[in-house]
């Protein structure tokens, strides 16, 4: 008897554990039910399909699944005929659950680190670990589950190294012990600034590169045990370093860079970002990089209003129009993608920016591989999610017929083998149009939304009116068409299999009658609705992919010519001077040869007959096509960042620069500190990319700066070292000293690669040039003595407006003098700058050059340096060479260039008249033998960007008037930078 009690006792017992999870919703959500979904349509996996196929469910996983497949006695079976099931959506970049970091409250720059024990820096924040801010949120989930999401990987969206994320099923019915399937499932980064600290380091884009290059040669260094301090964030740094590696970089060109980051510290990244990446689809391509990508295609403009039409540009109004087609052209070329939500106001959009994408090509294969598949292998994840296949997660949503179809709605979203009613499927679709007569009016009625919506009219006037449908019985209560009239119809009628509804009209005065309301056959559509089907089944065209893909573009990229120059007037800038009626032959990329009635060949002719052939301007110091920041200013030296990282290929000043006969332009970091970033020398090629613009071999350059941006004297708030011109010298002598010590220390083991030392090193072994930025003759001759002390010297001055007072100090150290023409008087330090100082310096056996400083000055380099004749009586040919070969010379690629000689590079402009006046205009820019502007051509270019325009706003105002959605008029403006601009 005892035992007998005893055994049920322990029955009881287990009967009691069984249940220790509440049953919150139907016998789905329990896990030791096996349940079997039974007469589907089941994708298993992109291009797999199971027709009238079976999936058996135990303990959150798929047992089984196929057609033909044995139900297990007792198991709960969902009758899902007619449906079709897919794998549940994979967000792989999401921020669900997180908590919002805490907002730094300090006023003011802070130049020093925040925390202790952490990196030096407080962006990076990479010991973050995304459980650490999670909490789950049902809301949230709700609106991924009812969009046909599964799981998501979540992250904590702050900093620029964030730290860990984790993998989540989207499991309402279920607790953290059984959703969390990745504690850890990702190291993320980023490109932008914690919320968390103001500290003011990075404040650029180039700094924001160097921060995370550094950050991972110093978790290299710290993992060989070398460090006497803790630091938490290269800890975390290097025990996350075997995880997926994803970075949000966004438009194109940050791939390239965070990938040439990545290369250079021997990390692949995951990169998010890419909506653009059409442009630049082979330089993607070869990165071969996998990219979560975001599908946030512009709406239209609103175009109808002429005066603020012209607000929007070229290349915005392709974007609309090509964007939606970057999916589809990414899959043709075989790159890898995964599509995120990340960047949709909410997941809900998603669907809709999916259908538009596959108006364009897109397949549904492709698709639902880029939302299952894609993001389940890119995440390491495809052991437990992605496919339907036995032994994995439970994860898959039941539709109502193939789910890109226009009508196809969600039915069930079964996470983990939990089912979520997104719209039930047993409840009757009532949306549609009907027409009743009640009374003697004819009611016009619209129901939609899934029967949550209603609109009613009598005739013309429109009712107020609602709706109540329970899947069984349906109520409709309208207003009068008298709007004196304050009483209420009311309609009430029980569904049946007919597409009508019937039943019983209470009319306001007590009557009851009955009604019956007819649907509308969706088969009666007008001419225009079938225009409409028609031309969604015809795929979009995307229009001219031009290189860049901005107004002035080429729709093929500018190709090397054999051209001859017939008869003109040359400008050597050699020994021969100027040569009357001369021809110049120019032959794969180079001057080939120089003479009178020159052979043709097969060479196209440029009749040159009264026209003037120069070498290209060459623009010592420029600040045009530069992306996100032209001033690393957080610290006082930032020789670890580099122009180079950040040459903006697409930005309009260059094509302007080449209407005004420039060729080579350096890129020079700001003025914001005494020791500035590297610098870029570039050949404008426009239609090319970055890397192709940027000098092969270029030779180094970095930039320094004195004088009163670089002491903060116009800052409000300026707190960072150095505050006089005294300690402006102090900064120099301390880091070469620095440096030194550095050099030292090359070959111990605990050594640490420092790439600002590096750089510095550099300098002090006469490896890298200096350009810098001067003003007063007492700092000019201060760096020159502290340049002598270690042991090298300034290559260049520029601005340099106290020239004339030192010229004889600069020409005994060796230093060029790259000079504005007239400037004056911008600010206190250059009151004493006069227009002669070119001439005097020129004089006296300084180089001397002119440069523009300015994106508008640089295309009239020219005339800058006609003023020289004006001003001091220079020779018009050496005027010449202030802006052509004097330049080249201090940038030391006067052996490529500055001069028109046999086996140089073909960098050649031709003038209407003598280059030095006033109205000579650039008629053809080459730049190694390819012509990158034509006069004619531009003229041409004009015409077709209006015509391209015009068709453009017209297909908007199409879209508008089909009832799509638009957005007002913007203008997409770029900074135009200049030596003090800082961007905080």
């Amino acid at each position: 008897m005892k035992r007998v009690f005893l055994l049920l006792f322990l029955a009881c017992s287990l009967a009691s554990a069984q249940d220790y999870f509440p049953n919150n919703d139907d016998v789905s959500a329990r896990s030791e039910v096996i349940i079997a979904v039974t007469n589907a349509t089941i994708i298993t996996k992109p291009g797999t399909v199971v027709t009238n196929g079976t999936i058996i469910l135990k303990d959150g996983k798929i047992e089984n699944i196929g057609s033909g497949v044995s139900i297990p006695t007792g198991a709960v079976i969902q009758d899902a005929k007619g449906s079709y099931i897919y794998p549940s959506f994979i967000e792989p970049y999401g921020n669900f659950s997180m908590k919002k970091p805490q907002r730094s409250n300090r006023s003011g720059q802070q130049y020093d680190e925040g925390r202790q024990g952490y990196y030096w820096n407080d962006h990076i924040r990479s010991e973050q670990d995304a459980i650490n801010y999670y909490k789950y949120n049902d809301q949230e989930a709700k609106k991924m589950l009812d969009a046909g999401y599964g799981a998501v990987q979540t992250h904590l969206h702050d900093g620029i190294a964030r730290g860990t994320g984790m993998f989540v099923a989207l499991n309402n019915n279920g607790n953290d012990g059984t959703r969390i399937l990745k504690k850890e499932s990702g190291n993320f980064f980023s490109l932008k600034r914690s919320s968390q600290t103001s500290q003011s380091y990075p404040t650029s884009l180039m700094g924001t590169l160097a921060l995370l290059r550094q950050t991972h040669f110093d978790a290299n260094w710290y993992s060989k045990g070398h460090s006497n301090t803790r630091d938490l964030s290269l800890e975390a740094l290097i025990e996350n370093k075997n995880l997926v590696q994803i970075i949000e970089a966004g438009d194109k060109k940050n791939i390239l860079r965070v990938d040439k980051m990545g290369d250079r510290v021997g990390k692949q990244f995951t990169i998010v970002g890419g909506e653009d990446a059409y442009e630049m689809i082979d330089a993607i391509k070869a990165t071969k990089a996998s990219l979560i990508l975001p599908i946030n295609f512009p709406d239209a403009y609103d175009v109808t209003n002429p005066f603020q039409e012209w607000y929007v540009n070229l290349a915005d109004m392709r974007e609309w129009k090509q964007a939606p087609a970057n999916p589809f052209l990414l899959s043709q070329e075989g790159i890898n993608y995964a599509i995120t939500s990340h960047g949709l106001k909410s997941p809900d959009k998603l669907m809709e920016k999916l259908k538009i994408a596959m108006e364009y090509g897109l397949t549904a294969d492709q698709a639902l591989a880029a939302l299952t598949t894609e993001p389940a292998q890119i995440l390491g994840v495809n052991d437990m999610v992605g496919t339907l296949e036995k032994g994995k997660v439970a994860n898959f949503i039941m539709t109502s017929g193939p789910l890109f179809e226009a009508n196809s709605k969600i039915y069930e979203n079964w996470v983990q083998g939990s089912k979520h009613i997104i719209k039930d499927r047993h409840r009757k679709d009532i949306d549609g149009s009907y027409t009743a007569i009640i009374a003697g009016d004819t009611y016009s009625m619209d129901i939609s939304g899934n029967a949550k919506n209603i609109t009613i009219k009598i005739d013309s006037t429109q009712l107020g009116c609602k709706i109540d449908y329970d899947g069984h019985w349906i109520t409709i209560t309208a207003s009068q068409k008298d709007k004196d009239d304050k009483s209420f119809t009311r309609l009430v009628s029980k569904i049946s299999n007919e597409d009508r509804l019937k039943g019983t009209a209470y009319l306001s005065n007590g009557d009851e009658i009955s009604f019956t309301a007819t649907k509308e056959e969706k088969e009666k559509k007008d001419k225009t609705e079938d225009k409409d089907i028609e031309d969604k089944n015809t795929l979009k065209t995307i229009g001219p992919i031009t290189f860049p893909n901005v107004s002035y573009g080429s729709t093929v990229k500018p190709q090397e010519e054999t051209i001859l120059y017939r008869n003109a007037t040359v400008w050597t800038n050699e020994q021969d001077g100027i040569l009357e009626h001369t021809d110049v032959l120019v032959k794969n990329g180079k001057i080939y040869k120089i003479g009178k009635n020159l052979s043709k060949g097969n060479a196209r002719v440029i009749d040159a007959t009264g026209k003037h052939l120069t070498s290209g301007i060459v623009d010592e110091h420029s600040h045009i096509a530069i992306d996100k920041g032209v001033n690393e200013a957080g610290h006082n030296s930032t020789a670890e960042v580099t122009i180079e990282d950040v040459v903006d290929h697409e930005d309009i000043n260059i094509y302007r620069d080449l209407a005004g006969g420039v060729t080579t332009s350096q890129l020079l970091h700001g003025s914001a500190n005494p020791i500035g970033g590297r610098s870029a020398i570039i050949k404008l090629k426009w239609g090319y990319s970055p890397q192709e613009m940027i000098y092969s071999d270029s030779p180094k350059f970095i930039k320094f700066a004195l004088g009163e941006n670089v002491k903060q004297s116009r800052y409000q708030n300026g707190v960072r070292f150095p505050q006089t011109r005294m300690g402006v010298e102090q900064v120099f002598e301390d880091y070469f000293t620095r440096a030194r010590e550095y050099a030292n220390s090359k070959g111990k083991k605990d050594f640490r690669y420092d790439e600002e030392m590096e750089v510095l090193l550099e300098i002090l072994e006469s490896e890298r040039f200096v350009s810098c930025h001067s003003y007063v003759q007492s700092e000019i001759n201060m760096l020159m003595k502290v340049a002598e002390k270690h042991g090298f010297r300034i290559n260049t001055f520029t601005h340099i407006l106290e020239g004339y007072k030192v010229a004889d100090k600069m020409r005994e150290h060796g230093v060029g003098g790259s000079t504005f023409s007239d400037w004056w008087a911008y600010k206190y330090e250059v009151n004493d700058a006069i227009p002669y100082n070119a001439a005097i310096m020129h004089s006296q056996g300084v180089l001397t050059a002119i440069n523009s400083d300015d994106a508008e000055m640089s295309r009239r380099l020219n005339q800058e340096a006609a003023k020289a004749v004006k001003y001091g009586n220079v020779s018009e040919e050496d005027a010449w060479k202030f802006v052509t070969l004097n330049p080249a010379k201090l940038l030391h690629i006067d052996d490529r260039t500055g001069s028109i000689k046999t086996g140089k590079d073909a960098d050649l402009v031709l003038w209407s008249e003598n280059p030095l006046s006033v109205t000579a205009t650039a008629e053809m820019t080459m730049i190694d033998g390819i012509v990158f502007f034509d006069k004619e051509r531009d003229l041409r270019f004009r015409e077709s960007i209006k015509k391209e325009r015009q068709q453009l706003i017209n297909e908007m105002i199409a879209a508008k008037n089909k009832g799509l959605k638009t957005q007002e008029p913007k203008q997409s403006t770029k900074t135009l930078y200049e030596c003090n601009t800082l961007e905080w």
